[in-house]
């Protein structure tokens, strides 16, 4: 299905950026509206996007669909993925992609057409989970929603990746791998998504990322580094949401990944967050609409009461 037609959709120019994130270049895109007043600051907001990907994919329609809003919306590459500089690359390293998502926030509020009371993080899938914890650190951060996040602890690790004794064969690969590189600087690399390989990181058929159509484009290498298990399957996403005191929204399904995940996470916030529940899988929350429509939706409406104020529409 088509996600956008131009003619019913305000236009949208994009401009290539760059920022710095402990002492590595990181490169975005930076979406707004064509026709929009410069001299108004605006609400801003940083996308992510789910593990492995790069801004070209779900990062970047999301970032387009909120600047149709009027938001400033930045898709980035994290340290070592896509276009960004750093070592080693393609390796999921956690505490590292949530740095990067606070010096997006710090490279908008460098811009002087961004109002600094009105920045917000949006999370898609993994995305979600490097969000959450971003929020609970930077204060800056003053509104935050998740769409179809991969939230997890322990419990849920084991049982999405066959149990103890499995994730722990996966860590010990990982420890062997950070070693090797920390020896020779060689990273080993398996696939991210196959449909035949079983050592990839995602095994099966998974049509996002597998179809040139959807998320495989180009700029996505499709590799996994072996080491970037360690910082997964340790991630705990879910007791941030015990330091988010901004707003948040969460746009969930129940064929969705990790229902439960958000259900704990929830439970956790000092505040009520919304939980919105619609149909759909995982991957129909990454470009299908109605899916990316409905999520975007509410992420606006979630943004407008946080701060406040009324963005301002194409032409003015």
């Amino acid at each position: 299905m088509e996600l956008d037609r131009p003619e019913e959709t305000p236009m949208v120019r994009s401009a290539r950026v760059t920022f710095e994130s402990e002492g590595e270049q990181l490169v975005g895109t930076l979406y707004q509206l064509a026709q929009a007043d410069d001299a108004e600051p605006r609400p801003a907001v940083v996308v992510a996007g789910s593990w492995t990907t790069v801004k070209e994919q779900m990062a970047g329609l999301y970032a387009r669909r909120l600047a149709q809003l009027g938001y400033l919306a930045l898709a980035f590459d994290f340290t070592g993925h896509g276009e960004s500089t750093g070592h080693p690359r393609d390796t999921e390293l956690v505490g590292r992609k949530v740095g990067d998502m606070s010096s997006a926030v710090s490279h908008l509020l460098e811009n002087p057409m961004v109002d600094p009371e009105s920045v917000g993080l949006l999370g898609v899938c993994a995305g979600g989970g490097y969000a959450a914890v971003a929020a609970a650190n930077d204060p800056r951060v003053r509104s935050l929603a998740l769409v179809a996040p991969w939230l997890h602890d322990a419990s849920l690790v084991h049982q999405i990746y066959g149990g103890q004794d499995a994730v722990r064969r996966k860590l010990d690969e990982a420890a062997l791998a950070r070693e090797e590189y920390a020896r020779t600087g060689t990273v080993r690399y398996v696939k991210a998504v196959s449909e035949t390989d079983p050592e990839a990181a995602m095994y099966g058929p998974y049509d996002y990322y597998l179809s040139r159509a959807r998320g495989g484009v180009p700029e996505w290498p499709n590799r996994f580094a072996v080491m970037g298990w360690w910082d997964w399957l340790t991630f705990s996403p879910i007791p941030s949401a015990t330091r988010i005191s901004v707003p948040t929204i969460v746009v969930h399904s129940e064929q969705a990944a990790l229902p439960d995940g958000v259900r704990r996470f929830a439970t956790l916030l000092p505040t009520a967050a919304r939980v919105l529940w619609l149909e759909g899988t995982q991957f129909d929350f990454y470009d299908r609409d109605p899916q990316v429509g409905s999520a975007v939706e509410a992420v606006d409406a979630h943004f407008r009461h946080s701060f406040d104020r009324v963005r301002p529409t194409a032409g003015g």
